[in-house]
């Protein structure tokens, strides 16, 4: 029951994530840009939008939900679940919020959702257990190298990127800091069961979630300002998925495939969510403008 309640709570948390990010997109796009270097104005600009706040208090739902899910449930079945979610952003695109999907983006989402799952169940996990233990030198490695490419995608343009792809960029940044944060708090949650919330509050764990989600926060909040909707919300839970999948493996000790079939379908998967991202061209809204920044706002559909 433990894991079947896990797996609930994921499902749970999918929806209500994807519910989060779209009307923190219809927010942020009525802010003035994101401004890293004067942080506390942003944050206060931000806020004083009611549909970033009210997506604010919807993502911080989700994020309970993702907490307790990963309690009790080892972290690639989570994942599985969280998966199905990117297809819940295109109907949840057209049918409350007013956005046209054209057929490029249900494929692009399909062949993500299906490269996230494949890649997600051809990684062995314990079905007994939250299977919180981890092994120390490899979480500091992970993580450090995930705030690495972090930040280079924060960077874009200035290391070369194309400046047209920056708010999908900032998207994919945000994705893999959440996942930073993530599997810090997968750690704490053994943690937690095994010495108690005091030595939560020692655990230098629960540190690097916090300077993960605030980073995740801005770039996230920007990212939607300068991308549209559903392909800034996509590529970041995509970022996300797969980099929790992979800590699976390297940081809490998941097995690989046993048979050359599972790798093979491994590769597969990871292609699949390379095409899929090629083939998620920017959303129109109903009067064929793009989606994203100050041009367009979603409105939710009528009733």
């Amino acid at each position: 029951m433990t894991i079947q309640l896990g797996i609930l709570l994921a499902l749970v948390c999918a929806f209500v994530s994807n519910l989060g990010f779209f009307f923190k997109h219809r927010g942020a796009c009525e802010c003035p840009k994101v401004d890293v270097l004067h942080p506390f104005r942003t944050a206060r600009q931000l806020y004083s939008s009611k549909w970033f706040a009210i997506g604010m208090g919807i993502a911080t739902t989700a994020w309970i939900f993702h907490v307790a899910a990963l309690a009790l449930a080892p972290i690639s079945v989570v994942q599985v679940v969280l998966a199905g979610g990117v297809v819940m952003i295109g109907i949840m695109a057209q049918r409350l919020f007013g956005v046209e999907v054209g057929n490029k983006q249900w494929w692009g989402l399909a062949l993500t959702c299906l490269g996230l799952i494949l890649l997600a169940i051809t990684f062995p996990h314990s079905t007994e257990g939250s299977h919180s233990n981890f092994n120390t030198p490899a979480m500091i490695a992970f993580e450090a190298g995930l705030f690495g490419i972090g930040g280079l995608l924060i960077m874009g343009p200035r290391v070369g990127a194309p400046a047209h792809h920056h708010g999908v960029m900032l998207g994919a940044a945000a994705g893999v800091l959440f996942g930073v944060s993530d599997v810090a708090i997968k750690a704490l949650t053994g943690i937690v069961g095994e010495d108690g919330l005091l030595a939560m509050a020692a655990s230098p764990w629960l540190y690097v979630t916090l300077a993960a989600s605030v980073a995740a926060f801005f770039s996230s909040a920007r990212g939607l300002q300068d991308g549209d909707a559903v392909s800034v919300i996509a590529i970041t839970g995509t970022a996300a998925n797969i980099t929790t999948v992979a800590a699976g493996i390297i940081v809490f000790g998941d097995p690989l495939p046993g048979s050359t079939l599972g790798i093979v379908l491994q590769a597969v998967a990871f292609v699949l969510v390379i095409v899929a991202s090629a083939m998620t061209p920017p959303a129109r809204s109903a009067d064929g403008q793009v989606a994203g920044g100050h041009g367009f706002t979603p409105a939710p559909a009528a009733a």
